[in-house]
């Protein structure tokens, strides 16, 4: 077997080496091989221009994507240009509805003060010369007149006097008795020395103002073309407001000059034609003395010292010269005392708002429920201030309530007042760099919030828009206690946080910021240069650094109502039941028993 094997082994080995001999034979008789070598033919003109092409069109491309990225960045700006734009003009439009009301108002006023003084230059042309009582004394010893012609012996014309028809009659046909002056004269006495002592309300009514306008309506002092007694009132009112340190007094006669003007605007009409228009365009009208008499209250005498008679029982009457100028005298008086209880409130304010605007140093806001009651009494102590000011405001509001002041009238005085504090806080905190900081915000942002508390307690018929008005000093507050300041952009303060202040105003405010509590930081200072770019951009002022250093707020001096505001807003006012004074009530048989 092995044999077998050893056999096939060099068998094998035989048939290998031939195959190598002859692969090597086959391999040495082969022809030679030609290697071919290629040959790449190129167009190079085309080629360039097919670059050149690509060039192109990649520039062309590139031109499309500028366009395309500053076309969506203008529009970007647009659409924030148009949104301030709109918001603006929603303003404005608020604004422009407000102004043309005022104006339809104020047209109105000026077409019946025109018509006014049309009246009262008739009534002055046409009134003869008052006689003083020297002349009247000398009249005695004149010669007296022939009753055929009229005429003194002397040819001098007898005089004469108009009367209210403007019929011509004798003089002596139309001059009262001397009896009749006397009673007269002691009336008006009895009425001047009444209304010189506190006469106090009637079921919430102030007495003087409605026994003036009865004393009044029962002489016919408004038919009259000439009287003294409007001057003589006006004098004792206002010898009455002289001692402006009193607010009671103030008060009193505020209330009582407000009622006496609003029956006044009741009663007396004049003969323009405007005035006829806005009569016809009111609402509600005077009725008839029948259909305005209530079941309850027939006329009667006042024998058990009452004034009775409703103010639907008079019929409105022609005004004549001296009442229209009573009317503006009292409208002038009005205002001055109105402006004179503002000054006084104002007065008693500025030194507490100058301690109000920087935090004292025991001031720390403890955060809520975590304050120890020595920390509590400390943080009391330092909102004494405050405090103050919401004790000066609280007594102020019982004066005026006490002496029945017409809820409008106090709604628009604490408003003014509030503009004030807005505006001396504001202004002091734009001015004192010491007030920017964080703790300092937090003490005016306690302060405010007292004050926000007060004027829920007021309700909204007393106190109004009073809150809105120190919008500014909110909201500069707010800004000052702003967490993470420097992750703000310009939009998100202007329109979120602060839309209220103006450019000049928020740049002030950013520039003189500290944060002296936690050392954080401020607003941005690409957002402040951006500021001041929209400054100095938006200005429109002759002297850039003047506008820009325009960013504190004006007071408000103006009077905040008008006559017929007066009218629109008191609610209707009657004079029956009313009690009479005690010295009146004396007199038995007078004619202020209506």
């Amino acid at each position: 077997m092995v044999d077998v094997l050893q056999q096939a082994v060099e068998d094998a080995e035989v048939r290998v080496i031939a195959e190598r001999e002859a692969a090597i034979k086959a391999i040495a008789e082969a022809p030679p091989v030609i290697k071919e070598t290629v040959v790449w033919v190129e167009d190079t003109e085309k080629v360039n221009s097919w670059n050149a092409e690509v060039g192109r069109l990649k520039a062309l491309l590139g031109a499309e994507m500028q366009a395309t990225f500053d076309a969506k960045k203008a529009l970007s700006k647009a659409e924030l240009r148009n949104e301030k734009l709109a918001r603006l003009l929603g303003v404005q439009e608020i604004k422009n509805k407000t102004l043309q009301d005022s104006l339809k108002r104020m047209e109105e006023r000026a077409s019946d003060l025109v018509a006014e003084n049309r009246m009262l230059r008739q009534a002055v042309a046409s009134t003869p010369a008052i006689m003083s009582p020297a002349s009247e004394n000398h009249k005695a010893h004149e010669p007296q007149a022939s009753p055929e012609n009229g005429k003194t012996t002397n040819g001098a014309m007898k005089p004469m006097i108009v009367d209210r028809d403007d019929n011509i009659h004798d003089n002596n046909a139309e001059l009262p008795t001397s009896n009749d002056t006397e009673a007269e004269k002691q009336q008006q006495e009895l009425l001047i020395k009444c209304i010189s002592e506190d006469l106090g309300f009637s079921t919430g009514r102030p007495i003087a103002a409605y026994l003036i306008y009865r004393c009044l309506v029962h002489w016919k002092s408004f038919e009259e073309d000439r009287t003294t007694v409007f001057d003589r009132i006006i004098q004792k009112i206002s010898a009455a407001i002289e001692a402006r340190d009193s607010n009671e007094t103030l008060a009193y006669w505020l209330s009582n000059s407000c009622t006496l003007l609003l029956l006044l605007q009741r009663t007396l009409k004049n003969n323009g034609s405007a005035a006829l228009a806005r009569q016809r365009r009111r609402t509600s009208s005077l009725k008839s003395p029948k259909e305005n008499q209530a079941p309850g209250h027939p006329e009667r005498s006042a024998s058990d010292g009452r004034l009775v008679g409703g103010l639907s029982d008079i019929s409105q009457v022609e005004a004549k010269y001296p009442a229209l100028a009573f009317k503006q005298q009292l409208t002038a008086l009005l205002e001055k005392v109105y402006g004179v209880i503002r000054q006084n409130l104002k007065k008693e304010l500025s030194p507490l708002l100058g301690l109000c605007i920087q935090a004292p140093r025991t001031f720390v806001v403890s955060p809520r429920g975590s304050g120890s009651q020595g920390s509590d009494m400390a943080q009391q102590a330092s909102m004494a201030h405050w405090q103050s000011i919401i004790k000066i405001l609280t007594n102020s509001l019982n004066v005026l309530k006490s002496n029945y002041v017409p809820p409008f009238l106090i709604c628009k005085l604490f408003t003014q007042v509030f503009s004030f504090i807005n505006v001396q806080l504001f202004n002091s905190l734009l001015l004192r760099r010491e007030c920017c900081s964080f703790s300092n915000g937090e003490y005016v942002k306690a302060g405010l919030d007292e004050l926000e508390h007060w004027c829920h307690w007021l309700t909204e018929e007393y106190a109004g828009s009073s809150w809105d008005e120190l919008k500014h000093i909110r909201q500069a507050v707010t800004l000052l206690i702003l967490e993470e300041k420097h992750s703000k952009s310009l939009k998100e303060i202007t329109d979120d946080f602060c839309p209220a202040l103006s450019m000049q105003q928020l740049y002030r405010i950013s520039t003189m910021y500290c944060d002296d509590k936690y050392g954080t930081l401020g607003i941005p200072s690409e957002v402040v240069s951006s500021m001041r770019a929209k400054m100095i951009g938006g200005s429109s002022s002759p002297s850039v650094q003047d506008d820009i250093n325009s960013f504190l707020l004006d007071d408000d001096f103006s009077i905040p109502f008008s006559v017929d505001d007066i009218s629109r807003l008191m609610v209707h006012v009657d004079t029956a039941d009313m009690d009479l004074p005690p010295l009146i009530q004396e007199k038995n048989g007078s004619p202020y028993e209506l």
